[in-house]
């Protein structure tokens, strides 16, 4: 039987985390909701580590969560369940670096609610995007409602949830769920290249203080904080000096 597990490599400021499955699709089981989390950790850890990209190997992103697994819960091992990929996709929500979901093939029901953890979502054209939990008489169990409803509102959670339908890369893009579309894998490849290099601009520490102020943190509190940190006085030093930033040009 295929399992799926979660390689990760660091190369300088850039990690990239990839969902393989030797000979099957890519799923969601709570062993790899576990290993999930472990890698979040991982890179929270790692020193100047910027972006997180998360792709997959294989014919998909991720095709779901493990059906087979889930069949046998009751509802105290599916709040159980519901709480340890919770844990894990806010470990990648929280994390102070920007993350990217690199979506190919399709992310379905809990493929869609990983990479809506991330900052970025792109994703090839012909990808499938989808919360199809309603036709096996669930509902998305790790935050896939309250994510889609932050990036859409109430109507665009109705259009992937009440017909359990997928929508393609395209359509998503127009729900704020896919933030780019790419043609093929090649162009795929391309457009996270092209967000990572335009994410140099933004300072690291400026970067985690918006994110925690997107999370409901108190921005008066973050703007005041950026202060007494280094990477402001050298940002403003560079402006008045007109010249990039340090950060600008770090590997």
């Amino acid at each position: 039987m295929s399992t799926t597990d979660v390689t990760l490599a660091i190369d300088g400021s850039i990690a990239r985390a990839t969902f393989v499955t030797d000979g099957g699709l890519n799923v969601l089981s709570s062993t790899v909701l576990d290993r999930v989390h472990a890698v979040a950790e991982e890179v929270r850890r790692a020193d100047g580590v910027r972006v997180l990209v998360l792709a997959a190997e294989g014919k998909v992103f991720v095709a779901g969560a493990d059906i087979k697994e889930l069949s046998g819960l009751d509802a105290a091992g599916a709040l159980a369940i519901s709480e340890r990929g919770n844990r894990a996709f806010d470990a990648i929500e929280h994390l102070p670096c920007v993350t990217i979901a690199r979506i190919h093939g399709a992310a379905l029901g809990g493929g869609l609610e990983v990479a809506l953890a991330c900052d970025f979502r792109i994703a090839v054209k012909d990808a499938k995007i989808g919360l199809p939990e309603s036709s096996l008489g669930l509902i998305p169990g790790w935050r896939g409602i309250s994510r889609v409803r932050a990036l859409g509102g109430a109507k665009y959670v109705r259009r992937l949830t009440h017909t359990a339908a997928a929508v393609s890369a395209l359509e998503a893009q127009c729900l704020g769920v896919v933030d780019d579309v790419a043609d093929d894998a090649a162009g795929l490849d391309a457009k996270v290249d092209e967000r990572i290099a335009e994410l140099r601009r933004g300072s690291p520490h400026a970067i985690r203080m918006i994110k925690q102020a997107l999370r409901g943190g108190d921005e008066s509190r973050a703007f005041a904080d950026c202060f007494a940190h280094r990477e402001a006085k050298e940002g403003m030093a560079a402006f008045v000096e007109k010249r990039p930033a340090a950060w600008m040009k770090e590997g």
